[in-house]
């Protein structure tokens, strides 16, 4: 389900045949030839030919060890690969800023139905934040809202998608959010190319969600849309350091862009991961709004390591927090992306 394990074969260690050789090596003579003798080199060969051989064996010596270092650092990343891919980890919330707390949190729960989970005010710091979602946070994905004392808006960028919001009913949904007067963007019907029934709204701050018809699911919080500007670069960094399965892909020559959904578990189980790349766009706004996704494991100085091997960058080196001491790690991925790891044991302990 996992990505397979990494590919060694770059990492090359030559065993040469020496019989073809010997012959026409004079420095592979003396030195076949230094193993039988107990005489001082220096009275036999001359101080010339003694240097020669010092000289030979330090740089087989030498090779030794780079070969060497090259193995352990071969089992070393497979060790990190494999822990990426084994981790307990799910996605435990996205993180944006707003810029009217209490006007998001009410149109959060009256018009898509979210819970109030917890609200902490931090004065001294100069904002606050909310969590919402559809249940637990020990067992659910959510949003961290986050407002900072005296900022009213925020631009948002064209870098960041959507989030994706899975509903009985996309018609009557869209009914009550005109009620309470909500945005609707894309009124109710099937989705391009599909028969699935979805439709776009946005919140007071202008992030777009989009609810999609869908049967029960214990994660209605289902999706996270984010542009990236090489999709296989993208496909390839998340399964090997994050330790995600592609759990599909699909291409829209007609509307020229191609998705690629991403996770920790089936998409009407869990919340996913959703890549989208747009033909020819390499680059994209990321704005000041959205801010990161963290995902719990079990261990951050592992995943810090792992992330690193595959050409992460690590923007905040794995340790606990001052004050709180809950272990985290922050990277960004070839796009920018941040992303922050959070222990599964001191999160849950947070939330206590």
């Amino acid at each position: 389900m996992r990505s397979p394990s990494p590919n060694f074969s770059s990492v090359r260690i030559n065993c040469d045949d020496t019989s073809a050789s010997n012959s026409n090596n004079p420095s592979r003579r003396l030195a076949l030839f230094q193993l039988g003798t107990a005489i001082p080199q220096s009275q036999f060969l001359g101080a010339k030919a003694s240097n020669l051989l010092k000289a030979e064996r330090n740089t087989i010596e030498g090779s030794a060890i780079d070969r060497s270092a090259l193995v352990s650092t071969a089992i070393k990343e497979q060790d990190a690969l494999e822990w990426a891919k084994n981790d307990m980890r799910r996605m435990l919330h996205a993180v944006y800023r707003v810029g009217d707390l209490e006007k998001t949190i009410k149109f959060y729960t009256a018009c898509l139905g979210m819970k109030l989970l917890r609200k902490r005010d931090i004065p001294e710091e100069r904002y606050s934040n909310a969590f919402l979602g559809y249940g637990p946070e020990d067992s659910h994905f959510a949003v961290e809202l986050t407002h900072n004392y005296g900022v009213d808006k925020y631009k948002i960028g064209n870098g960041f998608g959507h989030f994706g919001i899975a509903v009985d009913d996309v018609a009557k949904t869209v009914d009550l959010i005109n009620a309470k007067r909500g945005k609707v963007i894309r009124e109710p019907g099937p989705v391009n190319g599909g028969n699935t029934i979805i439709a776009f709204i946005e919140d007071p701050d202008g992030y777009e969600f989009e609810l999609l018809e869908r049967g029960p699911t214990p994660e209605p919080l289902c999706q996270v849309m984010l542009r990236v500007g090489d999709l296989e670069r993208s496909i390839n960094f998340y399964q090997k350091a994050f330790g995600m399965e592609l759990l599909h892909k699909r291409d829209n020559p007609e509307e020229k862009y191609t998705v690629a959904m991403m996770g920790y578990g089936p998409e009407d189980k869990t919340a996913v991961l959703e890549l989208t790349y747009n033909y020819g766009v390499t680059e994209y706004d990321k704005g000041e709004g959205y801010a990161q996704i963290a995902i719990g494991t079990d261990d951050v100085y592992k995943t810090a390591e792992a992330i690193k091997l595959c050409g992460g960058n690590i923007i905040r080196q794995p340790g606990p927090l001052p004050g709180i001491n809950t272990k985290i790690t922050a990277c960004l991925d070839p796009d920018g992306w941040k992303w922050v790891f959070v222990d599964n044991v001191d999160f849950l302990k947070e939330l206590e």
